[in-house]
């Protein structure tokens, strides 16, 4: 019975998407998609990317698990809206990469972002007492300036985090490191661009997509369907599903976007992250 179950999915694509920006949460589903889909023996697998990016960690966990998952499964990268920073770094886990023309990728390099509120501090009459072990215990503290010693960590921290970054995007696509550093300075690219500098295979759509993966899975791309891995939505966001107030909340333009926006923002102060934020 087992064996006739997991049969049934040599027959399918997998499709797991990837979209927002890449934390923690979003890591650990997808992480579990990606078990599922060896496990389940799927031939291939059709990444949708729709994401400016994340944190330096949780995009190089998803990528070293598609790595992983290469040696078993043909993986079709799909290109969406946006792909750039931490979702380029994913990207490049997979074997193949199809991108829309118009899709917004590239900015290959490494942010680290802080608050300084310390003016705003002293307009209320607000200070702190800092006791500490050492003295850039508090750094990136947001009452106060950063020294020059302190810069000069922050930004060995971030070369090497940005070394990393270009070694992957180089080996991911079969480039020289020089090529990679050329155009790796956080500018963005149309997918049309970065077709010519090699950071994808093809242009088209996620149609043309899941046909390539199933091609590749020696499978008939007019039948095949693709198994998505859906995401599950919070108890929370369930049971507010039909209440007139939630929805009017999440069905006014931008303001969900920019609440997700605000507590990414506040997780991850003070993270070196692969992200795209104009």
């Amino acid at each position: 019975m087992i064996s006739l179950f997991k049969s049934r999915f040599r027959k399918q694509i997998a499709r797991i998407e990837i979209k927002g920006a890449i934390a923690g949460a979003m890591r650990d589903r997808v992480l579990k998609d990606l078990k599922s889909v060896e496990e389940r023996r799927f031939p291939a697998l059709l990444l949708r990317i729709d994401s400016p990016g994340g944190t330096v960690a949780d995009s190089h966990e998803i990528y070293c698990a598609l790595k992983r998952l290469q040696e078993k499964v043909k993986i079709v990268a799909s290109f969406g809206n946006i792909s750039a920073s931490g979702g380029i770094y994913i990207g490049v886990g997979a074997q193949h990469i199809m991108s829309n023309p118009g899709t917004i990728t590239g900015s290959i390099g490494v942010i680290l972002r802080g608050n300084n509120l310390e003016r705003l501090l002293e307009k209320v009459g607000v200070s702190f007492k800092v006791i500490k072990s050492g003295p850039y215990k508090d750094i990136l503290a947001f009452d106060r300036e950063l020294t020059d010693p302190e810069k000069h960590i922050l930004q060995e921290l971030i070369d090497v985090s940005y070394s990393q970054f270009v070694g992957v995007v180089a080996e991911g696509r079969n480039l020289s490191t020089e090529a990679v550093r050329s155009f790796a300075d956080g500018r963005v690219f149309t997918g049309q661009q970065a077709l010519a500098l090699g950071l994808v295979d093809r242009l088209g759509t996620e149609e043309d997509a899941r046909r390539w993966a199933a091609e590749l899975a020696g499978l008939d791309p007019e039948k095949t369907k693709c198994f998505t891995f859906e995401e599950k939505k919070p108890l929370v966001s369930r049971l507010t599903s039909n209440n007139s107030l939630a929805h009017a909340i999440y069905t006014v333009p931008g303001l969900a976007a920019g609440a997700d926006w605000l507590e990414f923002e506040l997780s991850t102060n003070g993270l070196p992250l692969w992200l795209y934020r104009p």
